[in-house]
């Protein structure tokens, strides 16, 4: 982790070096008039984005948690949409681009599912369950991989459920 954060740095000067090559680029291919009006506009829907998306993300959260629901998979949706709103609002094609493609629904679903599968490495079950609700494990029949020869396996079928902790 603290690895890339130390690199961060030298991502945000590379990013900003490519924006200024494709800024370039795209003042020789349209007129400079042209590519200050994208990058203007795309700011600005950015920036509207960014408001709408956080009212959004917040009813959706207060909804599931009035209801009794787990808000995991709205807070997911609303924090790529956010992601993808500020993308958007920061000048620049390359970052304009990105903000887009995290804004259409294939990819900001995949997206979120992204962001809950890290979210569910760095925290406890017991937490990822709250957030995401019971998770659903996949399971092959036959014998198992990686069992050590001497203990025995436990007899009887497997059955589906849930841990829950006593309150």
């Amino acid at each position: 982790m603290r690895r890339g954060w130390a690199l961060l740095p030298l991502g945000l000067l590379l990013l900003a070096v490519a924006e200024i090559a494709v800024f370039v680029a795209v003042v020789h291919a349209l007129g400079a008039g042209w590519a200050l009006l994208i990058v203007a506009a795309s700011t600005i829907a950015g920036m509207v984005l960014l408001r709408r998306e956080g009212v959004r993300g917040w009813r959706a959260f207060r909804a599931a948690a009035e209801s009794g629901r787990p808000p995991g998979a709205q807070v997911g949706n609303s924090l790529v949409g956010l992601l993808g709103a500020l993308l958007l609002a920061v000048p620049g094609f390359i970052t304009g681009a990105a903000g887009l493609l995290l804004l259409t629904p294939g990819i900001r679903g995949l997206a979120r599912h992204g962001v809950e599968r890290a979210t569910e490495r760095r925290v406890s079950s017991a937490v990822a369950g709250d957030l995401f609700g019971p998770r659903r494990v996949r399971a092959r029949r036959g014998d198992p991989v990686g069992v050590d020869e001497d203990v025995p396996a436990a007899a009887g079928p497997a059955i589906e459920g849930e841990i829950v902790r006593p309150s």
